[in-house]
């Protein structure tokens, strides 16, 4: 990518892509281009397109999607498989229509079967039956994987595919109504520290940075100890207890957000989709459209390597965030997929690794979240 060319980041606002803004601002890529949540619409096709047509962006990072954790994921399946599929859509297309150099697609490790072997290659996209609590999402982002593929072989686009583990960071959702595990841990363990050391100061100020469900620090001490027993944090005559879904006994692994911006940047300056025909399928003089060779799982893992149980990472929390209560696990609660491990050697025969520890990434978003930044969406 040259220093001055226009750049799109799609979802610049969140975890993924304010990670990526940061970063290309800090390599010297000032010439960035948005769309604002509260002007676009980019579920609209018109809206999406008068866009490009007005910027006429060189580069995009299609960081933008609607996410969430197990819960949000089964209750609006509707949601998260209509809305991922209309950003998507409308952003690659229109890339294509107006002449986009090269592309990056964000999408997610739950994309791979339930009871896939471990750990997970590009080629067993496709080939067992889905997680069912996130199948519509997991779907959707199936959808822009062959989007950026097929419109690559048929017209000859420079458009990359990256599919990232767990994400945490800086910038990450702590509602503990629609988070992921990891920051939903983090606050959990947060307010049950504050409720065992009564710090009733400390509980009002975090819930007026992130009410939950509309309880602030306004509301009475009754209304803040029902809100937090809803989300499995109370005392009784002996402790404070944080209740957490499931075993503990799930693998996950987790990458921070500054890493993933890191990975997809260095991609976009240094790989091509060509590079991809030619190192995995010996396809060295393409023709377009590309219909010789059966080309598929084209994309890209992105993730560290290694794995921890939601327990052993729970414990790992706690500690860093003081909390000294107890731990109940809901065994008739949903674990979801028992391993998720991403096999990263194609990304890292490109040359790439990752550089921040699991242990430096969670004290650095606890400080984070200490210091007011945390937000809930």
């Amino acid at each position: 990518m040259e220093k001055s060319a226009k750049i799109y980041v799609a979802g610049h606002t969140g975890l993924v892509g304010s990670a990526i803004n940061r970063l290309l601002q800090k390599k010297g890529y000032k010439n960035l281009v948005f769309t604002p949540h509260s002007q676009y619409d980019l579920r609209n096709q018109a809206q999406v397109e008068e866009f490009f047509e007005r910027e006429r962006p060189d580069y995009v990072f299609l960081a933008a999607a609607k996410v969430g954790g197990i819960w949000a994921n089964n209750v609006y399946r509707a949601e998260f498989i209509y809305d991922n599929l209309m950003i998507e859509a409308n952003i690659i297309h229109y890339s294509y229509v107006y002449g986009v150099k090269k592309l990056l697609f964000l999408g997610s490790s739950c994309i791979y079967p339930k009871l896939a072997p471990q750990p997970l290659k590009e080629e067993y996209l496709l080939t067992d039956t889905l997680e069912y609590t996130n199948e519509p999402y997991a779907i959707a982002k199936i959808a822009g994987i062959k989007l950026v593929e097929s419109y690559n072989m048929q017209y000859g686009t420079n458009f990359l595919s990256v599919m990232p583990t767990n994400l945490y960071g800086e910038n990450d959702n702590f509602d503990l109504e629609k988070s992921h595990v990891l920051p939903a841990l983090i606050r959990k363990f947060h307010l049950g520290k504050l409720l065992k050391n009564n710090d009733w100061s400390g509980l009002r100020q975090d819930l007026d940075k992130l009410p939950i469900e509309g309880i602030s620090g306004q509301t009475t001490e009754k209304e803040i100890v029902r809100i937090l027993q809803k989300y499995g944090i109370y005392r009784t005559e002996e402790d404070v207890y944080v209740t957490l879904w499931g075993t503990g006994s799930p693998m996950r692994e987790f990458l921070h957000s500054d890493d993933l911006a890191d990975a997809v940047v260095y991609l976009m300056e240094k790989i091509n989709f060509e590079d991809i025909l030619r190192t995995g399928y010996g396809v060295t003089d393409p023709s377009y459209p590309l219909i010789g060779p059966q080309v598929r799982n084209t994309h890209i893992n992105i993730g560290v390597g290694k794995d921890i149980s939601i327990k052993d990472l729970a414990e790992m929390i706690r500690a860093i965030v003081g909390f000294d209560g107890q731990i109940i696990w809901d065994k008739s609660k949903p674990d979801g997929t028992p391993r998720k491990l991403l096999d990263v050697s194609k990304l890292f025969s490109y040359g790439w690794r990752p550089k921040i520890t699991l242990e430096q990434g969670l004290t650095r978003v606890y400080n984070t979240y200490l210091q007011g930044k945390a937000r809930a969406r």
